[in-house]
């Protein structure tokens, strides 16, 4: 990617992607099809990217080979080379359940910088910049809780921790407990979980859990533009999955991973809710427009930007702009 001004050109035109999926799709919600609604947001980032002048590889992205958004394909109309990790609906069954969090998600790296993994599940832990460095995956559960407090400057029992509600957290939910920690226990989206806890005001403040590797990409760049940690273990569960580890040219599968494994170089991130949730508004349809609110952040600019933005359906319009409420 260019060392340039026009940087700030190319993180709208990844924002602008977002929200074109966010709005496709959005007209999902609650229809309780998973499936149609996954379909619809590939199809419209994919349409999206391949408006851009880039020359993208999809490292992060679906295994399908017939999906528009496979991993290796290659997008844009032709430009610079970048390496993509997407996400078109992180949180498709919660879209499709009418439930909170749903969200489109684009992370931006220089060409062959993204690592690629293999479709299995990592071990996780993410904080903001306040506790940046006060981690260890390593460590017992309670340790992280009690070192993270005190890095806030408060006790154990003030610091929210985010868990995906899954059966194979319990253990990790009662060491949590022990450790006098709230929890707020989230049905998807370990990537959202993972940014809400690096954004003041959230009242979050630790990511933890079990949850998809390549996921783990797209939260490492988001994390490392916000100024937090992310740290990651692979964890497989067979020797199936040791193996294809190996093929990835991870020999070691206890090794942790940080942001600099995972989101090396100058990164840019963009996310569009697509239902309500603490860090983003969803989608809403006016009759002549929709409106959306996106996350866009990029380390070379050293910034982060929440924009508003209202998506006209035609050139001659009805509708007047509005203030946001």
């Amino acid at each position: 990617m260019k060392d340039s001004d026009d940087r700030l050109c190319q993180c709208e035109m990844y924002a602008a992607v977002t929200e074109r999926a966010a709005v496709a799709v959005g007209r999902w919600l609650g229809r309780g099809d998973e499936k149609g609604a996954q379909e619809a947001a590939s199809e419209a980032m994919r349409a999206g990217l391949d408006r851009l002048p880039i020359e993208g590889q999809i490292v992060v992205g679906n295994e399908d080979e017939g999906d528009p958004l496979a991993i290796g394909t290659t997008v844009g109309k032709g430009g610079d080379r970048v390496d993509l990790a997407v996400d078109p609906i992180e949180g498709a069954s919660i879209l499709a359940r009418g439930d909170f969090g749903a969200m489109a998600m684009i992370a931006v790296g220089d060409p062959d910088t993204l690592p690629r993994f293999p479709n299995m599940y990592m071990r996780k832990l993410a904080v903001g910049p306040t506790a940046r460095g006060w981690i260890d995956l390593g460590r017992p559960v309670g340790d992280n809780v009690a070192a993270i407090a005190e890095a806030f400057g408060r006790n154990p029992q003030d610091i929210t921790t985010i868990v995906l509600d899954r059966p194979r957290h319990e253990e990790l939910i009662d060491d949590i407990r022990a450790a006098g920690a709230r929890i707020k226990l989230v049905p998807d989206g370990d990537v959202t979980a993972s940014i809400s806890v690096a954004i003041r005001g959230t009242n979050d403040h630790l990511a933890i859990g079990i949850g998809g590797a390549r996921q783990a990409v797209i939260a490492a760049a988001a994390l490392r533009c916000l100024g937090g940690e992310l740290q990651a273990q692979l964890w497989p569960i067979t020797r199936t999955e040791i193996a294809q580890a190996a093929e990835y040219g991870i020999d070691d599968v206890a090794r942790v991973f940080t942001l600099d494994d995972l989101a090396p170089g100058e990164v840019i991130v963009a996310a569009t809710g697509v239902s309500n949730s603490d860090l983003l508004r969803g989608v809403r349809y006016l009759a002549d427009s929709a409106r959306t609110h996106s996350l866009v952040m990029c380390t070379r600019h050293n910034w982060v930007r929440f924009v508003d933005g209202i998506h006209f359906f035609a050139r001659e319009r009805r509708e007047e702009v509005r203030l946001l409420s």
